[in-house]
C-alpha cells in the first residue's frame, strides 16, 4: 500500500489538488466536496486521491449513490504507475467505507482538459474501469462494479473501525 489516510484540508495535498483540472477554486484550504470522502496522498506527496461518497438523495448523477473518484493527480508517473495507485486506492476505500454500494465506483474525465491521449482515462481502464457513457456536460464515465473491485487494504495510518463503518 502507497497510500496514506489524509484530509480534506491537507496542505501537503493542496498543490496536487490546485493542480486538477476540476479545481474549482484553486489555493482554498479545502479542496474537496462537501459529505462523506476519502482522502489519500502518497509519503512523498507526488499523488492524491480523493473519493467522495455522497447521499443518493442529493446526487443528479444516473450514478447517484455509487463511490465518486473526484480527484486523481499522479506528479510521479516515473514512480507508480497509475493504474496500480488507482487499485490500491478503490481497496482503501473499500477497507475505509466497507461494503460498497451496488453501483461501485465511478469516475469523470474531461478529455479537454487532459493530455492528448489514444484512450482518454486509459489509466482507468487499465485498473479495470469501464467507460459506461458520458455527462450531458461531456465528460467520460468510467465505472468499476462492486464485483470487479479488488478485496479491502487499508492505507497507510488507517485505524480499523471497531463497529459498523468509518465515516
Amino acid at each position: 500500500m502507497r497510500w496514506c489516510i489524509s484530509h480534506r484540508a491537507d496542505a501537503h495535498a493542496l498543490p496536487l489538488a490546485d493542480a486538477h483540472y476540476n479545481r474549482q477554486k484553486p489555493g482554498t484550504p479545502q479542496f474537496v466536496p462537501p459529505g462523506r470522502c476519502l482522502v489519500l496522498l502518497t509519503r512523498m506527496a507526488t499523488a492524491l486521491w480523493v473519493t467522495s461518497w455522497p447521499f443518493a438523495e442529493f446526487t443528479q448523477l444516473a450514478w447517484a449513490g455509487a463511490w465518486v473518484n473526484s480527484t486523481f493527480r499522479n506528479e510521479r508517473c516515473d514512480l507508480h504507475l497509475s493504474s496500480d495507485l488507482i487499485l490500491e486506492a478503490v481497496s482503501a476505500t473499500r477497507a475505509h467505507f466497507g461494503d460498497p454500494p451496488p453501483l461501485g465506483m465511478v469516475t469523470f474525465v474531461n478529455p479537454k482538459k487532459i493530455r492528448a491521449k489514444r484512450d482518454p482515462g486509459r489509466c482507468y481502464l487499465r485498473a479495470g474501469f469501464r467507460r459506461v457513457g458520458e455527462t450531458q456536460g461531456g465528460l467520460l464515465a468510467f465505472q468499476m462494479l462492486p464485483v470487479e473491485m479488488p478485496p479491502a487494504s487499508p492505507a497507510i495510518g488507517c485505524a480499523l473501525p471497531l463497529f459498523g463503518v468509518a465515516s
